[in-house]
C-alpha cells in the first residue's frame, strides 16, 4: 500500500496544481471556471487568436470570472461572467496583473502590479500584458469589460485586473457604455434568475497606446457584449447583445445575439458559431 501511495503522489500533486492553476490550456478543464459559460459551452469566438491565454481570474483564493486574453495586443478578447447584484463596496485603488503571464511558476492569483514588481526587482512584467503605467497620460480610460458594478465584493474587486481592461474612449466609457451597463443591471434584476454575460473587444489594425516608441496596448475599434437570461430551471427567458465603436460617437447599438454573431464573423477567418448554447434561444 505504501508503494502505491508513493507512485500516486506525484500524479495527485499534478492534478491539484492543475485544478488551482490560473492560466489553463482550456476553460473546459476547470469546472469552477467553466461555470461562467451558459450550459458550460465555451464560444469558438477568439479560439484562433495567436498566443491567447485562458485566464481563470482568481482573487482571495477563488475564481470570479473567465477571460480569454490576447497577449500580443495586450487586451482581452472577451471576459465571461455571471451577474451578481451589488452589495456595495467602493472602487479598488489597486490595479492587478497576472503573475503567471510573467513566469508560469509564479503565484496563480492576480496581484497588485506595484507589489509584484517589488517582489521581483529587475523583472519586466509587461511582455505579455498591459501595465498600469501604459494607461497613464494615454488619453484613454482603463475600460472594464466585465464591469465592477455587475458584482458583489469580492468579485467586484477582482474586476480591477488589467487583463479585464481595454483602452476605452473616455467620453464613450463614461457615458453611453456606462448607461448601457446600468440598463443591463436593471434588466437582470427584473427578468433573470441568472444572467450569463460575455463582453469583448475587437482590436484595431494598427492603433496603439505607444510608450517610449513601443506599441504597448492595442486600442480596440469595437466593444461588444451579449447576455443570456435564464429562469430557475436554467431555461432561457431573454437574450440580447450590443456593439459600439470605441470613439467619441458615444453610441451603443442594441442587437440580437444572432446579429452579433453575424457581426463578429466579419472579423474572423473561422466560423464564429454560437456565443451561447443554442444562441440562448427562448
Amino acid at each position: 500500500m505504501l508503494t502505491v501511495v508513493r507512485l500516486c503522489a506525484p500524479l495527485l500533486l499534478l492534478l491539484l496544481l492543475s485544478v488551482h492553476a490560473d492560466i489553463v490550456d482550456r476553460f473546459q478543464d476547470v469546472p469552477d471556471c467553466l461555470k461562467y459559460f451558459y450550459k458550460q459551452k465555451v464560444p469558438g469566438w477568439g479560439s484562433a487568436t495567436p498566443d491567447a491565454a485562458h485566464l481563470c481570474q482568481r482573487f482571495v483564493n477563488r475564481y470570479h470570472f473567465a477571460t480569454l486574453y490576447d497577449t500580443r495586443h495586450r487586451i482581452a478578447v472577451y471576459s465571461a461572467y455571471v451577474f451578481q447584484p451589488s452589495n456595495g463596496g467602493g472602487r479598488e485603488k489597486r490595479w492587478f496583473v497576472e503573475p503567471q503571464l510573467v513566469n508560469a511558476s509564479w503565484q496563480a492569483e492576480m496581484k497588485d502590479g506595484y507589489w509584484l514588481g517589488k517582489d521581483h526587482p529587475g523583472v519586466y512584467l509587461g511582455e505579455k500584458q498591459a501595465l498600469n503605467e501604459d494607461y497613464t497620460h494615454s488619453g484613454f480610460d482603463r475600460g472594464h469589460l466585465n464591469p465592477n458594478g455587475h458584482h458583489a465584493v469580492p468579485s467586484r474587486n477582482a474586476t480591477f485586473t488589467l487583463t479585464n481592461v481595454v483602452p476605452q474612449n473616455p467620453k464613450f466609457n463614461q457615458n453611453a457604455w456606462r448607461i448601457h451597463e446600468s440598463d443591463l443591471t436593471n434588466l437582470f434584476l427584473q427578468k433573470c434568475s441568472r444572467a450569463y454575460v460575455l463582453v469583448g473587444a475587437i482590436p484595431s489594425a494598427d492603433n496603439w497606446i505607444v510608450k517610449n516608441n513601443v506599441k504597448r496596448v492595442n486600442i480596440p475599434d469595437y466593444l461588444w457584449n451579449a447576455y443570456c437570461c435564464v429562469d430557475n430551471n436554467d431555461r432561457p427567458v431573454q437574450s440580447g447583445a450590443a456593439r459600439a465603436r470605441n470613439t467619441e460617437d458615444n453610441m451603443v447599438q442594441k442587437v440580437s445575439v444572432d446579429q452579433l454573431e453575424d457581426f463578429l464573423q466579419q472579423f474572423s477567418n473561422q466560423p464564429v458559431g454560437e456565443l451561447f448554447y443554442n444562441s440562448c434561444r427562448v
